[in-house]
């Protein structure tokens, strides 16, 4: 992964560290038929490493492909908020417009912000915080007008079960 032995900026992560988090997070990946001990691999990288967006990213994708989703959400949430910081935006979703960044470039980093924020919204709406969800979602169709991430289907999604309940 491109990110691994980078400093953040606050040169909070050195090469050991990452180097630390990528041994751990193999143990998860080797563990996949033993929720158990790849969930152990997640919370120990994440002990070792918590601010480490390789183990955030292990985290969020281990619980939501679990369906936790609940202990999923806090993990996009922090993936939101880094990668917000990587690409110098505010860290409130709700404060970011489409000219803030390079959102429809191919770059990793817009991208992933996306995607963290869809996963987001889609756990929140899950979650029963429709509210919430809607608007994480909108903010996506908003920043990725080409809907690259399929955040428009979703909302089509909710709008045809909100119709069909009222």
């Amino acid at each position: 992964m491109p990110w691994l032995g980078t400093d953040d900026g606050n040169g909070d992560r050195t090469d050991d560290d990452a180097l630390s988090v990528a041994a751990l997070l193999a143990g998860a990946t080797r563990a996949r038929s033993d929720p158990a001990q790849a969930e152990a691999a997640v919370h120990a990288a994440l002990a070792a490493a918590p601010d480490s967006l390789e183990a955030r990213l292990a985290a969020y994708r281990f619980y939501f492909y679990d369906h936790r989703l609940a202990e999923a959400l806090p993990h996009a949430a922090a993936i939101v908020e880094s990668m917000a910081r990587r690409l110098n935006i505010a860290t409130d979703w709700r404060l970011v417009e489409p000219d803030d960044a390079s959102f429809a470039a191919p770059e990793e980093a817009p991208g992933l912000y996306l995607q963290a924020l869809l996963a987001w919204g889609y756990a929140s709406l899950r979650l029963g915080d429709v509210e919430a969800g809607i608007a994480a979602l909108e903010k996506v169709v908003a920043l990725d007008p080409a809907d690259r991430f399929g955040a428009r289907r979703v909302l089509a999604v909710v709008a045809a079960d909100e119709a069909e309940e009222g």
